[in-house]
């Protein structure tokens, strides 16, 4: 069965992205070489990608004109994007789920036996974290304040206690934190 992990970076103060739509270039306070070495190691471990519209759009726009062995990776997964109002994908390798994504993302963890990974996708994400869906949180504390942005959490959300499995300091000041839900608490 696969494992459905959540991979974002977020800001100090909780936003994992800035004021307007794409606004990510505090991104760049951590993105260096050693972060791409985790990010490439990340994406090997993964079966499929899963977005929203929104964020499935904005990756879509970069990563097909993109090179580099992340790009690659992100290019030859299966990738799925979550949307009823999104038209045909062009993105090579990506299927486009306009029912249910609950019960979709339930179908896709039973049929694969590595990670299915969702990059951003707010609203996909609340949806998943609503119906207790992840397996992992997996998240890179940026060193930098924002002081408005888009919240990852922080909507009305269910309680939900979390096992420390993990926590790497980079070389840049990021955090990275993976957490898993404890079931049933």
């Amino acid at each position: 069965m696969s494992r459905l992990i959540m991979w974002n970076l977020i800001s100090l103060d909780g936003f994992f992205q800035g004021a307007k739509n794409w606004d990510l270039d505090w991104h760049n306070l951590v993105v260096d070489k050693e972060f791409e070495r985790f990010a490439i190691d990340q994406l090997r471990t993964a079966d499929r990608l899963l977005f929203g519209r929104v964020t499935y759009e904005g990756m879509a726009g970069y990563w097909p004109k993109a090179t580099g062995a992340i790009a690659e990776l992100m290019n030859d997964l299966p990738k799925f994007v979550f949307s009823r109002t999104l038209p045909p994908p062009q993105w090579d390798n990506t299927t486009l789920v306009t029912s249910d994504a609950a019960t979709e993302v339930r179908k896709l963890k039973r049929a694969g036996d590595r990670n299915s990974l969702v990059f951003g996708s707010a609203n996909l994400s609340e949806t998943l974290m609503a119906e207790g869906l992840f397996d992992e949180y997996r998240l890179l504390i940026t060193p930098v304040i924002l002081g408005s942005g888009k919240s990852l959490f922080g909507r009305s959300l269910p309680r939900q206690k979390l096992k420390l499995l993990d926590m790497r300091q980079l070389a840049s000041g990021g955090v990275i934190l993976r957490y898993e839900p404890l079931r049933g608490h």
